[in-house]
C-alpha cells in the first residue's frame, strides 16, 4: 500500500494568519547565474499550512520544536470523519474504536487552503478527556486551529498540553477514508521555535468494523 500524502502545498497563495509572515518563496541564485545550481529562500510563519504546535507557541515554559520527540510524529493513527459543526463532540468520535497514538478528525469535504476561515469547528472539552483516555499523543484536524479563530485563551490548546497531546493542524484529509493508517509528519529541528511546518503521509491499513 503506497503513503499518501496529506500536506497543504506551500505557495504564494496559501492562507495565513492574519497578523502572521506570509510564505514565499524566491529563487536568489538562478543555475546561469551560478554555473552550477538554482538556489531559492523561504519566508514564512512557523504556522503555516500543516504544521505542528510546540507548547511553547502558547505556554512560555512550554517544550519548543527542536525538544520534541519526533516518536511523537511517527505510528499508528486513527482517522475519523464528523459533520460539519460548530463542535466537534465527544457523540461524535465515541462511537469509533480508537487505535494508535495519533487521531485525525476530517471535518469537511474539501480544504480551501487560499482562503483563511471566518469560523472553524472546535473540539470540546469533554472530547479532550476521551481521547486522553485511549491514549493518544498526537492529535490533528483538517483546519487551521484546535480553538475559535478568535480565542486568545486558546482553552483547548492548553487542554491538550496538558494531557500529553501535541497538536498538527491544517492536515489535509479531503480524500483519507475514515479507519486506521500508518502515519508520519516530521517538524523540522528549528532550534527555539513554536512551531513548523510538516511533511504529513498515511498508509491506509483497514477501516472501522461497522463500516
Amino acid at each position: 500500500m503506497m503513503w499518501k500524502d496529506i500536506t497543504q502545498l506551500l505557495d504564494d497563495d496559501i492562507a495565513h494568519w492574519p497578523e502572521d509572515t506570509p510564505f514565499s518563496y524566491a529563487r536568489t541564485v538562478t543555475k546561469a547565474e551560478s554555473g552550477s545550481v538554482n538556489i531559492g529562500k523561504i519566508e514564512t510563519s512557523t504556522h503555516i499550512g500543516t504544521h505542528i504546535d510546540a507548547p511553547f507557541h502558547f505556554d512560555d515554559a512550554g517544550a519548543t520544536v527542536d525538544a520534541l520527540d519526533i516518536n511523537r510524529y511517527i505510528g499508528e493513527a486513527t482517522v475519523i470523519a464528523v459533520d460539519g459543526g460548530k463542535t466537534i463532540t465527544l457523540e461524535d468520535i465515541e462511537p469509533y474504536r480508537i487505535e494508535g497514538t495519533t487521531l485525525l478528525i476530517r471535518t469537511k469535504d474539501r480544504t480551501e487552503r487560499t482562503v483563511f476561515p471566518e469560523s472553524i469547528p472546535v473540539l470540546e472539552k469533554r472530547a479532550v478527556e476521551h481521547i486522553a483516555s485511549h491514549g493518544i499523543r498526537l492529535f490533528g484536524v483538517d483546519v487551521t486551529s484546535v480553538d475559535d479563530i478568535d480565542s486568545k485563551t486558546l482553552d483547548i490548546h492548553h487542554l491538550l498540553y496538558e494531557r500529553d497531546i501535541m497538536i498538527l493542524e491544517n492536515a489535509v484529509l479531503d480524500d483519507i477514508e475514515p479507519g486506521y493508517y500508518d502515519f508520519v509528519a516530521l517538524p523540522l529541528k528549528l532550534r527555539g521555535a513554536d512551531g513548523s511546518p510538516v511533511r504529513a503521509a498515511l498508509r491506509h491499513k483497514g477501516g472501522f468494523d461497522n463500516e
